[in-house]
C-alpha cells in the first residue's frame, strides 16, 4: 500500500509542478502585456493518515496566487489618452456586444482592468487594446456637476462648440491722474454676437476735470436705429461724494444712450450696462469696472500714461472638434478649435477590499467575487484609491529573472517526481516478481 501511495503522491507532485510550469509560462508570455498581473504558485499538502505511529503519504496540489495588488512599472506612452493607476484600484470597463440592428450595446457584467492604453475608436468610445470600453461618471454640460450615481461607457461626440454671445466685459486698468490734455484714451475689445461673429467695441475715456471722466462705448458694427451715443460719467475718490479711497471708483452717473449705471454701494460691483445691435437683435453687455472703493478693476492713480492691465469678455466664437484629453483628476475633456474645452466625463478608480480575490477574465480584465468584496467607485487619489498618471501605461508586474529562477526549481522538482514514479514502479515490479 505504501508503494502505491508513494506513486500517487509523486504523480500528484508531477501535476502540481505542471500547474506551476503553466503559471510560469503564462507570466513569461505576458511579460510585455500592458496591465498584466503575474500569477504565482503555492503548494497545498493533503494527508491520508498521519499520527504518532503512522504516516501515509498523501498528495499535493498547486494553488494559484494572484498578484493583482502588486504595482507594475508606470512607463511613459506616446498615446495621449493612455492612463495608468499608481497605487490601488482598477479602471471600470465594459464589453461590447453587437445588437441585431448593428448598434453598439454592452454586456451587463461589470469588468475591471489595469490596462489603460485607451484610444478613441471610430464611434467615439475610449477603448483599450483588449477591446474593453472605458466607463465613467457623466458630467452635466451646463453646471459641470458630476453624477456619481452610475457609470456608462464614455463616448465623445465630435460636434461643434456652439457660439456664445458676449454678455460681459471685464476691465482692469489705471487712468492717469494727469493725462495729456485733449488726448482721449481708448481701449478696444472683440466681442461676439449670437452667431459667433466678431465685432470691435471701443471704450474711450476723456477727463473732464480732476477725478472726473466720461467713458464712451461705441462699435462701428452697431446698427441700432436711431443711432445713439452711449456715455457715462465716472467719478473717483472724494469727488464722487461717497466714502471711497482716493483713486478708486466712487460713483457712476449721467448715463446717455442705452447705457445704464449701477448705483453706489460699499464694495458693490461698479457695472455699466450697454445695449447694442450687431444685426442679430438686441444684445446687452455688462461692463465690469471692479467694485466701488476697490483698487481692483478700474483706478485713477498718479501718472501720465494709461495702463491697461486686462480687458476680457465671455463670448465665444464657434469651434469644431479638435481632440480629447484627460487629466490627473480623471476628467475627460473635448477640445475645440476656438480654444475652448468641455469636460464630458470623469473616470473613477474602483477599489476592492481583497483585489487578489478577483476572477481573471480575458484581456487583462477581472470580475468581482464574494471573496474580493464589492466594487467601490471613487475619485482618483481619494480614500485609498490610486492616482492617475496621464500619457502613461502600467507595464506587466512580471519579473523575468524571478520567473526563470522559478522555472529551474519547477523543472528540478518535476524531474525528482518522475524519478520517484520510476523507482516506485521498479519496486512494485520487484514485489510482483517475488512469487515467481
Amino acid at each position: 500500500m505504501s508503494l502505491f501511495g508513494a506513486m500517487n503522491t509523486a504523480i500528484s507532485g508531477l501535476n502540481a509542478q505542471s500547474d506551476a510550469f503553466t503559471n510560469i509560462s503564462d507570466n513569461v508570455a505576458n511579460s510585455q502585456t500592458v496591465g498584466y498581473k503575474q500569477v504565482d504558485t503555492a503548494f497545498k499538502d493533503y494527508l491520508t493518515t498521519s499520527n504518532a505511529a503512522t504516516n501515509q503519504s498523501g498528495w499535493v496540489t498547486a494553488v494559484p496566487q494572484y498578484m493583482n495588488n502588486v504595482q507594475g512599472t508606470v512607463a511613459k506612452s506616446d498615446d495621449p489618452l493612455a492612463m495608468a493607476i499608481s497605487g490601488q484600484g482598477f479602471f471600470p470597463v465594459s464589453q461590447a456586444t453587437t445588437s441585431p440592428t448593428g448598434q453598439t450595446t454592452f454586456a451587463a457584467t461589470s469588468y475591471f482592468t489595469r490596462n489603460g492604453d485607451f484610444q478613441l475608436n471610430a464611434a467615439g468610445y475610449m477603448v483599450n487594446s483588449a477591446g474593453m470600453y472605458l466607463n465613467g461618471w457623466s458630467v452635466n454640460p451646463t453646471t459641470g456637476t458630476i453624477n456619481q450615481n452610475g457609470m456608462a461607457p464614455i463616448q465623445v461626440s465630435q460636434t461643434v462648440f456652439n457660439p456664445v454671445a458676449t454678455s460681459q466685459l471685464n476691465l482692469s486698468a489705471n487712468l492717469p491722474a494727469t493725462p495729456t490734455t485733449g488726448s482721449p484714451i481708448s481701449s478696444q475689445v472683440t466681442v461676439y454676437d449670437g452667431l459667433g461673429t466678431a465685432h470691435n467695441v471701443n471704450l474711450t475715456w476723456s477727463q473732464n476735470a480732476t477725478n472726473n471722466w466720461t467713458v464712451t462705448v461705441a462699435s462701428p458694427d452697431d446698427v441700432t436705429t436711431p443711432a445713439v451715443v452711449n456715455t457715462a460719467q465716472v467719478d473717483f475718490g472724494s469727488t464722487s461724494g461717497n466714502p471711497v479711497a482716493p483713486g478708486t471708483v466712487g460713483s457712476l452717473s449721467n448715463a446717455t444712450g442705452s447705457v445704464t449705471a449701477a448705483a453706489y454701494g460699499a464694495n458693490a460691483q461698479a457695472n455699466l450696462g450697454v445695449t447694442m445691435n450687431f444685426g442679430q437683435g438686441v444684445q446687452t453687455i455688462a461692463i465690469n469696472l471692479g467694485n466701488f472703493g476697490s483698487s481692483t478693476g478700474l483706478t485713477q492713480y498718479a501718472g501720465t500714461n494709461y495702463a491697461l492691465n486686462g480687458l476680457s469678455q465671455n463670448g465665444v466664437p464657434p469651434g469644431s472638434f479638435s481632440s480629447i484629453s484627460t487629466s490627473a483628476a480623471g476628467d475627460v475633456s473635448v477640445n475645440y478649435s476656438n480654444g475652448q474645452s468641455k469636460v464630458v466625463a470623469r473616470v473613477p478608480v474602483i477599489t476592492f477590499s481583497s483585489p487578489n480575490s478577483l476572477q481573471s477574465q480575458n484581456g487583462q480584465a477581472y470580475t468581482a467575487t464574494l471573496a474580493s468584496g464589492s466594487a467601490l467607485a471613487q475619485s482618483a487619489g481619494t480614500n485609498g484609491a490610486g492616482t492617475l498618471a496621464i500619457g502613461a501605461v502600467e507595464s506587466s508586474n512580471v519579473d523575468i529573472a524571478s520567473e526563470f529562477s522559478k522555472l529551474i526549481v519547477a523543472q528540478q522538482a518535476y524531474s525528482a517526481n518522475t524519478k520517484l514514479v520510476t523507482t516506485a514502479d521498479q519496486l512494485l515490479q520487484q514485489t510482483l516478481n517475488m512469487k515467481q
